[in-house]
């Protein structure tokens, strides 16, 4: 499979794209690449990606995912910014804007970003600066301006915020220059051909190509994994079961909150852990604990980090989850997404961690001063810790209590 990753760049009407091998998706943004559907072996062509309204797309997820035989292809836009980084490791870069990129002839994301329709359809509604610069390049081999005339007039579309360069300022600031060829003439090239100039939209279309024909695979320089990649990709595991599309981590700390039974199955774990460590002969928890002084519960000196995409790991938490738990899990997802689309900036960790702690103290029947005990019998180490991973689960938490006082009043 081909993933794209496109917005504004290229219209998702172009024929290329029909390919039945091609899944066309939304510009890229964090955790994209931690994604199920992108599957080790597939091809990701990496082309546009969000970084104002959302979290960026991080170098180490590229890597991740070269890492676990994903070919990574990028060009035209943060693509090839993000090529032109990576490509020592193995992140393939294509056409013109890669290789500005990557000769230092240009810098920084301000040469690629262009303002965008509020409505979700990835329409640009200005120019990118790497654009302008090839059409005033387009125009000096022609004879329309000079040298000097051409620097004059990239340093002040460079002037104008990318949000606001609109073809109307744009020919605005040609007028001012005492440029007014320069824009007729380029009034006249758009107005008979629409991708005049458009050098993103070239080289978009080359990657696609590239991959669709089956693109050698760079050599990829293997790079360790570490806590940040482990983190996001527990924080993206996604599964499907019974039909419900859930994120792993929502399931597991809805276990570990409100199920009962969960430090008992805690306990089990560390025990399968012990046994079955991994990279070193197996032992039983209760030799491990006796050469750590034999005092402390199993919870208090064990911590093992977690692999979400591990389904073992993952059948072996989730065990006593129920087809209501599950349901659960999906209304509290719906209502943490209610809040970040009827908040603009909403993000879990804003979440009070008072409101949080009470929340703990309710689902564990104990004092807020004694939440550290119950935190870590249920693999949450500390209460700070699982105030951190049970802020997510505040918003539907605060759903059920506004529906309960209803149905009591």
């Amino acid at each position: 499979m081909i993933h794209v990753f496109l917005g504004p760049t290229l219209s998702r009407s172009e024929p290329l794209l029909r390919d039945p091998r091609v899944l066309v998706r939304p510009p890229a943004r964090h955790g994209d690449l931690f994604a199920p559907s992108v599957a080790d072996g597939d091809q990701v062509v990496l082309i546009d990606g969000v970084y104002h309204q959302s979290p960026a797309l991080r170098h180490k997820e590229i890597l991740a995912a070269l890492g676990r035989g994903v070919q990574v292809i990028g060009a035209a836009s943060i693509g090839a910014l993000r090529a032109a980084e990576l490509a020592p490791y193995g992140m393939a870069g294509v056409g013109s804007v890669f290789d500005a990129y990557a000769s230092g002839e240009i810098e920084g994301d301000d040469e690629v970003a262009v303002g965008q329709a509020p409505d979700g359809q990835w329409q640009a509604l200005t120019w990118p600066l790497v654009n302008l610069r090839h059409m005033l390049e387009l125009a000096r081999n022609e004879g329309m301006v000079d040298r000097e005339r051409a620097a004059v007039l990239l340093e002040a579309f460079r002037a104008v915020y990318y949000p606001q360069r609109t073809p109307a300022a744009v020919h605005a600031v040609c007028r001012q220059a005492g440029a007014p060829d320069f824009s007729e003439w380029l009034a006249d090239w758009r107005g008979s051909d629409r991708y005049f100039g458009d050098l993103k939209r070239a080289d978009a279309l080359a990657a696609v190509r590239l991959a669709l024909a089956g693109a050698p695979s760079p050599v990829v320089i293997p790079v360790p994994d570490n806590l940040y990649v482990r983190q996001w990709a527990n924080d993206f595991a996604r599964s499907r079961v019974a039909g419900i599309d859930l994120l792993t981590i929502d399931r597991l700390v809805y276990q570990q909150v409100f199920d009962p039974r969960f430090p008992r199955r805690w306990h089990a774990f560390l025990e399968h852990r012990s046994l079955h460590p991994g990279g070193e002969p197996g032992r039983p928890l209760s030799e491990r604990l006796a050469d750590a002084g034999g005092t402390l519960p199993a919870h208090r000196v064990f911590h093992p980090r977690l692999d979400l995409r591990d389904e073992q790991t993952v059948a072996r938490l989730l065990t006593g989850e129920t087809l209501a738990d599950r349901r659960a899990v999906a209304r509290y997802a719906r209502a943490r997404e209610a809040d970040r689309a009827a908040r603009p900036g909403f993000s879990i960790s804003a979440i009070r961690s008072g409101l949080t702690r009470t929340l703990l103290s309710e689902a564990w029947k104990t004092p807020v001063g004694q939440l550290d005990a119950h935190a870590s019998a249920r693999g949450l180490g500390t209460a700070e810790r699982a105030v951190d991973a049970a802020k997510r689960l505040v918003p539907g938490y605060l759903d059920e209590c506004k529906e309960r006082a209803a149905h009591a009043g």
